[in-house]
């Protein structure tokens, strides 16, 4: 490969010459080929790894060098010497002699030097390689790691460190790999060579730790193996990345996507670091956008571009506060140092003048910044004013054309005076009140949907007209207003201490939709998507599936007991909003706790409104809180546990030796308080949490275990416990509320003691924010990183544990067996899903499916597997015998089969008698032939419509539906017609046995259709192919010559018995012939077949013979007519390939390429060889496939038992355990690698 060009200064150090000419030197790398190069060799080989030398990767290498010139220039590389001998013979053949024009050596070197990058430019052009990809060092580490991992191309590398892997007691020093997928590592010292992969799904624990002996430490831990790295140059960059990396590895496995590289990073600056990947750059602006998108509540696909330092001046106070600021495509954001100080959002939208104001010592470089609602903001002491301004006018102009367009459509599509549906992100802060009225909108073309929020329509006042209560709630809404007109209102205002001390205060009922639209983010995602939510409740009515059942039975359980929920209108608005949801987001769906969480968002606002909070908290704030797993509300249970176990160390044993934290804490978070607290004490944990997050409700249930300390520390059962927090939390009262006390259902669980003490929830609220109120959002970031591995893997290892349990009864196959197959089968899954696959992995993996069809592969998939596992899988018809078998075990034609249809062909091959493995070997073949413009599986549908009857036809008419589920069940099961011994414990033979009789009854092999000519062709090349490597070849070879002559002497015999006797019969007397041939060929098949004389007849019929087949009978057995020498000298598998000449039309429906010259063709005994050549007592030779010659399986069967070697062969059962070693530690080049839990690090040399 050529290589711009580098100077070198000792060009004979460490490396060895080859070839030299006047101009140019070949040299090899000391220590690499054939005899390594003594200890020499060895101590060049550790210099390389361990500094990270490109000779390791290309141990040749051309260099460039003038007569007179001490200075060398490396021009050319190579891995192998076949490439570096090609670039050798073009500068021989192209440069050499062009060289000695030149007078001046100068000239001669930039000569050299141009055409040298000529030609690598052109390479890049004509490849379309980017030149800011990646750097020339990165390149050759990418190299490194394919060439050392056996990874393909779609492997992406990330970044490598230098560090120590520890095994035993010894440190090796070398170079750690970090892949999307895989972690590597590689050492080499002294000759000794030591490999390590781990696959980051894989991973159930990483940790930063820190020790006497190691003080850097990263602890990486799998299901069966612990891995520690230490010594590391910058070990917070390489943890980072290593979480980073684990992190989309779980999110693979929860929504099955695989990752996909942003193309649209800005390119990579001269001064950037050699080692930095492009990869390695969009992981990390992914990182800090994730980060920028938390602190400001920002939409999900909004991408950070840039931060810089600058103040902003704070009217309110008259300062200039230091902080950062953030610029995005939409917006722009400034959060101070101090974070509670001031946080300010920008939208785009809302900008109307971006300036730059005059320069002066007190205030240098200013940038002002103007909005619609009048607002000016003046930033300062920015560095790149200049830039910053030209980025900003560059966003503007895009979200300009963004807004005009959807303007637009907008208007093309709905009326201008839609109410609902207004492109304002503003909101009048008090109802008028016109607007106190029940509202709809019910343009004709539109859906009804409410226009106001529920508890203004259902406002029960108390009958005083003015009370206490209401006079704290007017001064409450005083102060909102104070407070808008000093910081600004909307989406733009400034958001400081104090603003959060109004919120602790408690929000007024008709205030509290506007500000948690604004506190969550919600109002960002309602004015970008103008009438997104009408259409989507047009589009989902009147549409039912699994998630609107799951709605329709929780709608009149969510808030009962409020009257805004008792009556048609309420149930109504929260139908819309949570069908239109389970739309939006199919893989959420719909989850128990989504309707009461709903139905508070639709008390104070209004439906669309409802409807993007409920998106902000599913999506953004509550992340995998409410998929079918709730994995987010389990990884906040452990966050819970690690904090209480931190923050209440006296309670947390307790608490663990009952088990109450995780049965509370997961409807606590699902619910965010509101189904175990009285309602209006639950929303104002809503007010706090829409402003600070997560970690209001961590702190709030903190203080609720820390505040019943004492009573928890003397119960003896988690029922004792729950009873405790249940009448604590019923306690707790909101004496500010001017609603009506509505009746709690939470109260069912108190005992009939006295009622607890009322607690306030402001207090409450107070309290948690003073003992608890220094728990940080990243460090609940890092608990949650550490809780979801643990989480998911183990969600895997209960999945694993389900299946397993579920089919150990069908099958011989061990629980670790079974075990180590299913790791196998979703391993091939998830390699799909990192290199590509023919179907979409999102349609093989569904986790709301039933634990077995969860995993699903496909036809490249199940390939690889029935290489490794299949004891069939060898020769060069394996690709079509896998095809075949994946064909019968689809069941439903889906091109997809799961693991019990997998295990159930598997268990059938390695453990099934001589009969089920003859039976399987024979339906593969007789499905029909697949056409180049028909799906593989669907065209076998037909076929599969009486392989897997499982009832007969008199009793399949009276099942009812459940039957019906049970027969189409989406697997095939192979049964004998006897229960064979097996040396299993007795309690699975009889669970087996139970398991068979509630199965449907066999079928009858007598119904299995004839093999007819082509099929049997197929057939005979199966059983050639099957034999390899096995220790008997020759024989079985023999044998499979035997049976396959007597099979198509019986296909002749059934072919002569169909004929009509006169063609010029009519059509009825030909009817009455083939029936009554039929019946014949049904007494000949019915006739035994003699295993001990191997000899077969068909039935009375004195004109027709029949040849001896028996090895025995050297003069009539064709398979003995090869001679021994011929057979120890053939290694082809086409050499026994015995072919009847019955028909002699043969010879051109296998083509020259399937007979060999050596072929034997048979008929009546008499051999004769050759492709084409008949003799002269051939028959008519014809190029079409005989359409009336067919075998049956009872004629295949008793033809196979008639031969010992082929009986010893398919009786003997199959050690799979062997082949499941052999699996995991196989790596295919160029392939799809089997990337398995993990390979233990091995050494060689």
């Amino acid at each position: 490969m050529w290589v711009n060009p580098e100077e070198v200064l000792l060009a004979s150090a460490l490396w060895m010459t080859e070839r030299a000419n006047p101009y140019f030197i070949l040299q090899k790398r000391k220590g690499h080929g054939d005899g390594g190069g003594g200890l020499a060799g060895l101590l060049v080989g550790t210099l390389d790894v361990v500094l990270d030398s490109s000779a390791r990767v290309a141990p040749y290498r051309i260099l460039y060098q003038t007569p007179d010139s001490l200075l060398y220039w490396t021009i050319a590389h190579g891995s192998s010497r076949k490439e570096i001998t090609e670039n050798w013979e073009w500068l021989e053949q192209n440069l050499l002699q062009t060289l000695s024009i030149f007078e001046n050596e100068n000239d001669i070197t930039t000569f050299v030097k141009g055409k040298i990058q000529g030609i690598i430019a052109e390479y890049n052009k004509s490849h379309d390689i980017r030149e800011d990809d990646d750097t020339d060092k990165f390149k050759e580490a990418i190299a490194k790691f394919r060439k050392l991992f056996v990874m393909p191309e779609e492997e992406k590398l990330v970044n490598y460190y230098s560090c120590s892997y520890w095994k035993g007691k010894v440190p090796r020093q070398g170079w750690l790999y970090l892949s999307i997928n895989h972690l590597c590592f590689y050492s080499y010292l002294l000759g000794k060579e030591a490999k390590l992969v781990i696959r980051w799904a894989d991973i159930t624990q990483l940790e930063k730790n820190a020790t006497l002996l190691l003080p850097d430490m990263v602890r990486v831990s799998t299901r069966c193996s612990e891995h520690v790295f230490s010594v590391f140059i910058n070990i917070n960059e390489t943890f980072k990345l290593m979480e980073q990396l684990a992190n989309i590895a779980m999110r693979q496995l929860l929504e099955n996507k695989g990752f996909e590289q942003d193309r649209s990073l800005p390119k990579l600056k001269k001064k950037s670091p050699k080692k930095v990947s492009a990869l390695k750059r969009d992981l990390d602006a992914r990182a800090k956008s994730e980060r920028y998108r938390a602190l400001f509540r920002l939409p999900k696909d909004e991408k950070l571009d840039g931060h810089t330092d600058c103040t902003l001046w704070t009217p309110f106070n008259k300062m200039h506060i230091l902080g950062q600021m953030f610029v995005s495509t939409n917006y722009i954001c400034f959060t101070s140092k101090e974070e509670t100080t001031c946080s300010l959002i920008i939208p785009l939208r809302e900008v109307t003048i971006v300036e730059k104001a005059d320069s002066c010592n007190v205030l240098p470089s200013p940038l002002s910044i103007s909005t619609k609602n009048k607002m000016t903001f003046l930033f300062a002491n920015l560095k790149d004013r200049d830039f910053l301004v030209q980025r900003i006018s560059d966003f503007l102009q895009q979200t300009t054309s963004k807004i005009y367009f959807e303007r637009e459509i907008t208007s093309s599509l709905s009326s201008s005076d839609d109410e609902v549906y207004s492109c304002s992100p503003q909101r009048s802060v008090l109802s008028s009140e016109g607007d106190s009225d029940r509202q709809f909108n019910l343009n004709e073309s539109r859906v009804p949907t409410a226009t106001q929020a529920l508890m203004t329509v259902y406002r029960r006042r108390s009958p005083e007209e003015f009370n206490p209560k209401l006079a704290k709630e007017f001064l409450k809404e005083q102060a909102w207003k104070n407070h808008f007109s000093e910081y600004g209102q909307g989406v733009c205002m400034y958001r400081t201490e104090k603003t959060r001390e109004l919120v602790l205060r408690g929000i007024p009922d008709n205030m509290r939709g506007e500000l948690w639209l604004l506190f969550s983010g919600a109002i960002n995602e309602m004015a970008t998507h103008p009438g997104y939510y009408e259409d989507l409740v047009e589009k989902s009515m009147g549409k039912y599936n699994l998630a609107t059942e799951e709605i329709e039975r929780d709608l009149h359980r969510s808030l009962p007991e409020h009257p805004a929920f008792q009556n048609e209108m309420g149930i109504s608005a929260l139908r819309r909003v949570l069908t239109a949801y389970a739309f939006r987001n199919p893989n959420i769906g719909y989850c128990q706790a989504m309707n009461i969480v709903t139905s508070v968002l639709l008390l104070y606002a209004k439906e669309e409104e409802a409807f993007w909070l409920l998106v902000a908290l599913c999506e953004r704030m509550l992340p995998d809180y409410y998929n079918t797993r709730v994995v987010g509300a389990l990884v906040d249970q452990g966050v819970f546990e690690e904090l209480a176990h931190v923050y209440v160390p006296q309670l947390y044993d307790c608490m663990q030796a009952l088990s109450v934290i995780s049965t509370i804490s997961l409807s606590w978070f699902l619910t965010l308080f509101l189904s175990v607290m009285p309602f209006e004490s639950a929303v104002v944990v809503v007010d706090c949490f829409f402003y600070e997050g997560i970690k209001v409700i961590f702190q709030l249930a903190l203080s609720v275990l820390d505040a019943n300390i004492h009573q928890l520390l003397s119960c003896k059962d988690d029922g004792e416990a729950m009873t405790i927090l249940g009448r604590y939390l019923d306690s707790v009262t909101n004496r500010d509320s001017t609603l009506p006390p509505i009746p709690h259902l939470h109260s069912l669980l108190t005992d009939n003691r006295d009622p607890h003490p009322e607690v306030d929830i402001f207090k409450l609220v107070r309290i948690s924010y003073e003992k608890f109120g220094s728990i940080r959002a990243d460090v609940i970031e890092q608990m949650r990183f550490k809780q979801r591995l643990r989480v998911i893997q183990a969600i895997e290892d209960t999945t694993k544990r389900n299946v397993v349990r579920t089919i150990v009864t069908e099958t011989p196959f061990s629980i670790d067996e079974l075990e180590e197959l299913y790791t196998l089968f979703k391993s091939e899954h998830l390699t799909s899903c990192y290199w590509g696959s023919t179907s979409d992995p999102s349609s093989r993996h569904d986790p709301s499916l039933p634990y077995l069809e969860q995993y699903r592969i496909d036809l490249e998939q199940f390939r690889v597997l029935f290489v490794l596992l299949f004891p069939w899988a060898g020769g060069t018809h394996t690709d079509d015998l896998a095809l075949r078998v994946f064909r019968l075990l689809d069941h439903n034609a889906d091109a997809l089969i799961n693991f019990r249809e997998f295990i159930c062909g598997l268990s059938v091959l390695c453990h099934g008698d001589l009969t089920e493995k003859l039976t399987f070997l024979y339906k593969i073949h007789i499905l029909p032939e697949l056409h180049p413009e028909q799906e593989e599986p669907d065209s076998a549908c037909e076929a599969m419509q009486y392989f897997f009857e499982d009832i007969a036809p008199e009793t399949s008419s009276g099942l009812d539906q459940k039957n019906r589920a049970e027969k189409h069940d989406g697997f095939v099961t192979f049964k004998s017609e006897k229960v064979k011994k097996t040396h299993t414990p007795d309690y699975r033979m009889y669970l087996r046995l139970w398991n068979q009789e509630t199965k449907a009854k066999l079928e009858n092999m007598r119904d299995l259709p004839k093999l007819n000519q082509s099929q049997f062709i197929e057939l005979c090349k199966t059983l050639y192919n099957m034999f390899s490597e096995d220790p008997n070849e020759q024989e079985l070879y023999h044998a499979t010559a035997t049976v396959t002559s007597l099979l198509l002497e019986m296909g002749e015999v059934g072919k002569l018995f169909c004929s009509p006797a006169h063609k010029d019969e009519d059509e009825d007397d030909e009817d009455d012939r083939s029936q009554a041939c039929r019946s014949k060929q049904e007494r000949a098949r019915r006739k035994p077949c003699d295993g001990e004389t191997n000899s077969c007849f068909t039935g009375p019929f004195e004109d027709i013979k029949l040849e001896d087949s028996s090895p025995k009978d050297t003069a009539m057995s064709s398979a003995m007519l090869i001679s021994d020498d011929e057979t120890k000298d053939d290694t082809s598998m086409s050499s026994y390939s015995v072919l009847s000449a019955g028909s002699h039309e043969l010879d051109d429906k296998l083509q020259c390429e399937d007979i060999a010259e050596d072929t034997v063709l048979i008929r009546n005994g008499e051999p004769y060889t050759g492709v084409g050549h008949h003799g002269n007592t051939g028959l008519p030779h014809s190029a079409s496939i005989d359409k009336d010659w067919a075998i049956t399986f009872l004629q295949f069967l008793a033809s196979v038992l008639t031969e010992q070697a082929l009986v010893r062969y398919f009786e003997k059962p199959v050690e799979i355990g062997a082949r499941i070693t052999n699996a995991k530690n196989v790596r295919k080049v160029g392939h799809q690698n089997m990337s398995l839990s993990d390979y233990e690090i091995s050494l060689s040399g």
